[in-house]
């Protein structure tokens, strides 16, 4: 039985439209649902984008754009895609406009860099536009896409979307190894877009998930029999992307209805399909030197060809591969050229594909060892459609105990269609934490700890006479924890100061060292990095602070905690404080360290 059969009824009150959003590095995608009270959600596909040439349309479309060079958009998905097929692509030269391509993995963390990837090996943006412009002309084009689809596809769509256009809700995918400062940025990004007013409709309106998360929920809509679904099994989901391959682990705690807990931290590498044409581009720059091919157009159009078709058919290195790119007029035998078809051997196919299989076979083994006995593997997103790379998995796995299988259905809309069944159905009950989470702050000196006496140098009197010590490291949640969704964790805290306070400020500051239970931010300091900062406007409760210390030296004393929730798909945080014996709270922001 299909899992959207085990689907409850929608019990809102009230019609809902929810549209998610699958910005990938090569391509895009859009899923959806309409919420009507009482009835069975369904999820849609968007399958018609301007200037495809299948007239059965397709659930991808290009994340590729043209500007001119004002910075105007020109030309969006497959539209854009066409002008490099066509010799409507010398119109693009001549007016000097400019293509972008792989844009997302600008917006990637930069402590996701690694040996094979900078900024400098990502095509770059134009001059005049920055990654959340780029992001914004996308999301904008991909909104009008899926607004046209509903439009035409349903009885009374147009009615539909004026009815609810003010009110859509937005999910929005992303790697595992992004965070809240890539998020904060895509919601700026939508707002520029016109999907959301301001940022407090953003916030109240968009939500995230992660790839693996995703393609979790679209499994367990498509891929999972009766035997995998039972309580107790462990699986693991391998979401291959154009950018990014994505681990995730859970154990199914139960069935009716679905619940799964999460095992093991995220994995995420930075080893996708784009790689794999990285490594071809650069083999047949050397291979090619010399040759009247020799040239960057050329290349460029041999990889595109590649991509088209040896890349996903190839099935074996000892097979040769054939990429037709040009006529029968085409021939250079020295150089394995004839008759515009050039021969690679299937061990050079092979190796383009060789770091991106052992960087998901290393990823798997980790997850392994942090999750437990993991013996099912389901193999989602584009990258997966690949026969090389999932039979050379699925052999190197054999000894292992793995059983790796690819779901029913397309693949490449795991994360569109599963976003939409994340808004729905919420499986994920606990999920693991990536790093240690906490507070640098102060102590009360202690003149008979050693740590305390060795930091003498780092104290000071507080307003009420009392010696503390800075550098202190408040742990909030260590990494690897396993928390619930809902779960809230409280950090108490004080200020003192000489006038009432209108906001309190606290950063949050992320531990990822070997220190088992971080006490002081000057040992191992490397490792502590400022996440983000909390803060909440308190200027009515402040002004009910009775004064504290004799007339010269009055101060003010406000005692407060600080709450947040790690087991959400985002951090989410509330300030909290007691007044009349009862406790209040209000919401807080959250602003991320490099949101500019």
């Amino acid at each position: 039985m299909a899992n959207s059969q085990l689907r409850q009824a929608y019990r809102g009150s009230t019609r809902k439209l929810v549209i998610a959003l699958d910005i990938g590095t090569t391509c895009s995608g859009v899923s959806y649902s309409i919420l009507d009270p009482g009835l069975v959600p369904q999820i849609w596909t968007v399958t018609t984008y301007p200037g495809q040439k299948n007239s059965g349309g397709d659930s991808k479309v290009p994340s590729v754009l043209y500007y001119d060079a004002n910075g105007v958009v020109q030309a969006v998905g497959q539209e854009a895609e066409n002008l490099f097929e066509m010799l409507e692509s010398r119109e693009a030269e001549d007016n000097n406009w400019i293509r972008v391509e792989w844009f997302k993995l600008h917006l990637r963390p930069k402590e996701m860099n690694a040996a094979h990837i900078t900024d400098y090996s990502i095509p770059p943006l134009p001059a005049n536009k920055t990654v959340m412009d780029v992001f914004a002309d996308f999301l904008s084009y991909l909104f009008k896409c899926a607004k046209d689809y509903i439009s035409t596809a349903h009885g009374a769509g147009e009615t539909l979307l004026e009815s609810l256009e003010g009110s859509i809700h937005f999910v929005m995918g992303h790697p595992n190894g992004w965070g809240g400062l890539q998020q904060q940025k895509m919601r700026k990004a939508a707002v520029q877009a016109g999907l959301v007013k301001n940022m407090d409709a953003a916030c109240d309106r968009i939500q995230f998930v992660t790839e693996g998360e995703a393609s979790l929920h679209y499994c367990l809509e498509n891929g999972l029999s009766a035997e995998k679904m039972k309580a107790g099994n462990k699986i693991m989901i391998v979401d291959a992307g154009g950018g990014t391959i994505d681990l995730s682990s859970y154990l199914i705690k139960e069935v009716r209805p679905m619940k799964v807990e999460e095992v093991a931290s995220p994995g995420c590498r930075l080893q996708g399909s784009i790689f794999v044409n990285q490594r071809a581009s650069t083999f047949l720059y050397d291979k090619l030197k010399g040759s009247i091919y020799d040239d960057p157009q050329d290349i460029q159009t041999i990889v595109q060809r590649f991509e088209e078709g040896v890349k996903r058919r190839f099935k074996s290195s000892s097979e040769p591969a054939h990429i037709k790119f040009g006529t029968r007029s085409d021939n250079e035998p020295e150089f394995g050229i004839s008759r515009g078809v050039l021969k690679l051997s299937g061990e050079d196919v092979a190796d383009f594909f060789g770091p991106s299989l052992d960087a998901i076979l290393e990823a798997i083994r980790e997850q392994r060892q942090a999750g437990g006995d993991i013996k099912t593997v389901f193999f989602v997103g584009g990258f997966a459609a690949s026969d090389y790379l999932f039979n050379t998995l699925r052999t190197k796995l054999a000894g292992t105990g793995i059983e790796i299988s690819r779901p029913d259905g397309y693949t490449n809309k795991a994360v569109a269609d599963g976003a939409v069944s994340f808004f729905m159905d919420q499986a994920v009950s606990t999920r693991v934490v990536r790093m240690t989470y906490g507070i640098k702050g102060i102590r009360n000196y202690d003149s008979t700890e050693g740590e305390h006496v060795r930091r003498f140098g780092e104290t000071y009197l507080s307003l009420s006479g009392v010696r503390m010590v800075r550098c202190a490291f408040h742990n909030i949640v260590s990494k690897g924890s396993t928390v619930d969704a809902g779960q809230e964790y409280e950090s108490h805290f004080f200020r003192e100061l000489s006038e009432r306070p209108t906001r309190v400020e606290t950063d949050i500051v992320t531990y990822n060292g070997n220190v088992t239970q971080p006490k002081w931010t000057d040992v191992d300091f490397a490792s502590y990095h400022t996440l983000c900062t909390v803060s909440a406007d308190v200027s009515e409760i402040a002004q009910k602070l009775p004064p504290k210390g004799p007339k010269k030296r009055r101060y003010y004393r406000f005692d407060f905690k600080i709450v947040l929730q790690f087991g959400l798909t985002e951090l989410k945080a509330q300030i909290a404080w007691t007044e009349n014996g009862k406790e209040r709270r209000s919401p807080a922001s959250i602003a991320y360290l490099g949101d500019d």
